[in-house]
Order: structure tokens, then C-alpha cells, then sequence
């Protein structure tokens, strides 16, 4: 039987008080961070390898079905107001934007789903495909992946399960065994928080060797709202020696990143 598949190390949680329950689900996940941390050497072999694609434009599509797919989309729809980045990661899962909120029943199954959901991106040579498949054995994502490394494609996937057919179907294997869930079966619990952890990991490793990070600062964030306006000039503040924060913040405004404000500045222009 597959690891996220086997009873819960706890019974009766229906008898449990609300403490019970939050202690017992809080010690569970305790064991993520560790079961992540062994996974790094296969994180670091799949960021290795996606980076020197991303640099000649390739792109890093996620696939993945149920609360792996929606993961995945949340992942890479962060990238473009973090990054200022919008076309390096792409999520996609089974069933499409609509199954984001209610579940497209047997869109998972189809081993020709996954592919076919790539096809208006029109996938290439320097393209990388990352299954996410708690169970490890998500037709849609193995289907994808197969077809992906066919055509020279670098393929990765995350999993909890060891030895599960997505890890076979791809290059660059990431497999976190948390253990049972607590309650049994649950995907969207520890596998959930690991593949969320993991994915974290990935799209900030890359984007960082992309040069979208300077020191520790996301020197190319979109300025959303008020929040980020500040932090942008504090960064151009940190940046540059201003001690005017009103002449930051009106540098900032004037050309709308930190990036070009900062490097304005430098250069003299202003």
C-alpha cells in the first residue's frame, strides 16, 4: 500500500476534543520540514536544470491534478507580482481553470490530458515539465511526463510516495515521504504542505540565479499596492543612500520598479 495511502497513526478523531485534534495534526506536520530536507540533493538536480534552460527562454510548466494541481498554479501565479517575471512558470492542472474550484471528475485519468493541456504553449527543446502527484500515480501527470522526456524535454516531478510511476516516468525524481496523514488519506494535509514547501524552493532558487533577487531583495516586484510601495522604497532607500523618503518613494513612482529606480539613480540621471 502507498505511504499516503495507509491508516492515520490516530483513531476515533471523531471523540477527540478541538485540542486533541490540533495537537495531534500540528505533531504530524512537524515532520514535513525533515522529510523536505532529505529531498534537497533531487530539488538541487532539478534547479541545476532548469536554469540554463530558463536563461535561453524556456519555461517550467506545472501539472498536476486536485489540490497538486492547485498548488501549483498558486506557485506560479506568485512569480509575475513577486518577480516581475509572468512567463517563466506556468500552472495547469486537471480539468482546467474551472476544476481551480470544483472538481472535474476523471480529468485526472486521462493519460493524454496533461500533454494535450500543453499544446497551446506550443512546448520546446528548453521547456521543462514538473509533475505534481501526491499519490505518484496521476495518469494526466505521468502521460505528460513520458511524452515530455520523448521529445527532450527535462522532466522532474514531486511526490510522497517512493518508487511511485511518476518518479519513474522523469529525469529528475523529487519524492518527500511524510508519512500517513492524520486523517487517512487526506493528500491536502503534510503531502500538501511538503509539495507547497518544495515548490517554494524551486521557483525562488530560480529565480535568484535569474537575477531577480539582489542581496535578499526582490529588486523587480510589481508595485500592487501600498505595502509594496513602501517596501520599494525602502529598498531604494537601503540601495542608494537616500535619506529622503519621499524623494524614494517619488524615484519609485516615477519608474514604477526598484530595479530601474535604483540603477537611475547610480547612474547619475538623477
Amino acid at each position: 500500500m502507498r505511504t499516503t495511502e495507509q491508516s492515520s497513526h490516530y483513531d476515533n478523531l471523531d471523540k477527540m476534543s478541538v485540542g486533541e485534534i490540533l495537537r495531534g495534526i500540528n505533531s504530524e506536520d512537524k515532520c514535513v520540514p525533515a522529510a523536505v530536507e532529505k529531498a534537497i540533493p533531487q530539488i538541487e538536480k532539478l534547479v541545476e536544470g532548469i536554469v540554463p534552460r530558463a536563461e535561453k527562454g524556456g519555461r517550467v510548466f506545472y501539472l498536476g491534478a486536485g489540490t497538486s494541481g492547485r498548488l501549483g498554479i498558486v506557485d506560479a501565479s506568485e512569480i509575475l507580482p513577486t518577480y516581475g517575471c509572468g512567463d517563466v512558470f506556468v500552472g495547469m492542472m486537471a480539468g482546467g481553470d474551472g476544476a481551480i474550484r470544483t472538481a472535474v471528475e476523471g480529468a485526472e485519468d486521462e493519460p493524454e490530458g496533461g500533454w494535450n493541456d500543453l499544446q497551446p504553449y506550443h512546448p520546446g527543446i528548453n521547456d521543462t515539465v514538473v509533475g505534481i502527484a501526491a499519490s505518484g500515480t496521476t495518469p494526466y501527470v505521468i502521460g505528460a511526463l513520458k511524452e515530455a522526456r520523448s521529445r527532450g524535454m527535462l522532466t522532474g516531478c514531486i511526490t510522497c510516495n517512493e518508487g511511485s510511476p511518476v518518479a519513474a516516468a522523469c529525469e529528475c525524481p523529487i519524492e518527500v515521504v511524510v508519512g500517513p496523514e492524520f486523517v487517512t488519506g487526506s493528500t491536502r494535509m503534510k503531502a500538501g504542505t511538503a509539495q507547497k514547501l518544495v515548490l517554494n524552493m524551486i521557483s525562488t532558487s530560480v529565480m535568484i540565479r535569474l537575477g531577480h533577487v539582489k542581496g535578499n531583495k526582490m529588486l523587480d516586484m510589481q508595485l500592487t499596492n501600498i505595502k509594496l510601495v513602501d517596501r520599494g522604497t525602502r529598498m531604494i532607500m537601503s540601495e542608494t543612500g537616500i535619506t529622503d523618503y519621499g524623494r524614494a518613494k517619488e524615484l519609485l513612482l516615477r519608474y514604477g520598479h526598484v530595479r530601474e529606480a535604483v540603477d537611475a539613480f547610480k547612474s547619475g540621471k538623477e
